[in-house]
């Protein structure tokens, strides 16, 4: 089952004061790209965060964002030890100010509050890194699930992308005899009309080129390489593993083919089927660079 890159989540949470939210988005890249946005004071989570971003994904670019609110207005009682915390050291700034002869003005019952909300020291405390920590499980597995959902959309569209390069591939095969006579006629014309034209020919060699001249028209060796190619996509796409970078190989592979299949097509029938192909194949090649 293939998994997409693209995905997005959020987590609300609440507790000691404190209001935060987790946003996460992930795109399409060729490794894993973590992009953190925490705000001061909880750098410390920025391990955590990476250890279990990088367990639940292997591929993407993900951008976490921490958002963190502080309750106020009646938003209860602050915490006694939080606020004893604050006051004392409000008191040392204080003293330092008077002994160093800076008069600094006294804070508010406001400022107080402010300043108990943002936690101790400008840091957040043990316990709400804890409670935010624990949002990241539920925050993973909602992303996760929703890459899971697109890639479910993302499979079926390759296999629609892969089934219509396969139906082409069986009208060429179809074609075949008919473009086989067809070039056999033109080579035996195109034979007929030299020997008219030349005095002294050299029968050994006109044979040579012709035969190198049938050589290139021929497209059987691709259409055969293309068929190993797409029944390669479908091997890839029942993998448990992440199988994005070898359906984006084997995308580019396929479309490798189809264009030498076009640049040898000598008539317009092929030509068109192989127009018609190299669209498919391009639209699969798309979808593919978004699965993980």
């Amino acid at each position: 089952m293939l998994n997409s890159m693209t995905a997005i989540a959020s987590r609300r949470g609440q507790g000691a004061g404190t209001a935060w939210t987790w946003h996460i988005r992930s795109h399409n890249a060729r490794g894993l790209d973590l992009r953190l946005s925490l705000p001061t004071g909880f750098e410390r989570l920025e391990t955590t965060l990476r250890r279990a971003l990088g367990k639940a994904l292997t591929r993407g670019t993900v951008q976490v964002t921490l958002t963190v609110e502080t309750a106020k207005g009646d938003a209860g009682p602050p915490d006694p030890d939080r606020l004893d915390a604050v006051l004392q050291a409000m008191d040392a700034v204080q003293d330092r100010a008077v002994s160093l002869g800076v008069t600094l003005g006294q804070p508010t019952a406001a400022d107080v509050l402010d300043r108990v909300a943002e936690g101790p020291c400008g840091r957040a405390d043990a316990d709400l890194i804890a409670a935010m920590t624990t949002d990241l499980g539920p925050l993973l597995s909602d992303l996760t699930s929703m890459r899971a959902d697109e890639g479910r959309a993302l499979q079926q569209a390759i296999a629609t992308h892969v089934e219509t390069a396969q139906d082409l591939l069986r009208q060429m095969r179809e074609n075949a005899p008919a473009r086989t006579k067809a070039a056999r006629a033109g080579l035996r014309e195109g034979y007929a009309r030299l020997m008219s034209e030349v005095t002294e020919a050299d029968d050994a060699r006109i044979m040579q080129e012709l035969a190198v001249l049938a050589l290139r028209r021929d497209v059987t060796e691709e259409i055969d390489r293309l068929a190993a190619h797409l029944a390669a996509i479908w091997d890839a796409m029942d993998l448990d593993a992440p199988s994005g970078r070898r359906l984006e190989f084997l995308a580019e592979e396929a479309m490798r083919e189809a264009n030498t299949l076009c640049a040898k097509a000598a008539d317009p029938d092929l030509s068109a089927l192989g127009i018609e192909l190299k669209l498919s194949l391009d639209r699969l090649r798309e979808q593919a660079r978004n699965v993980e």
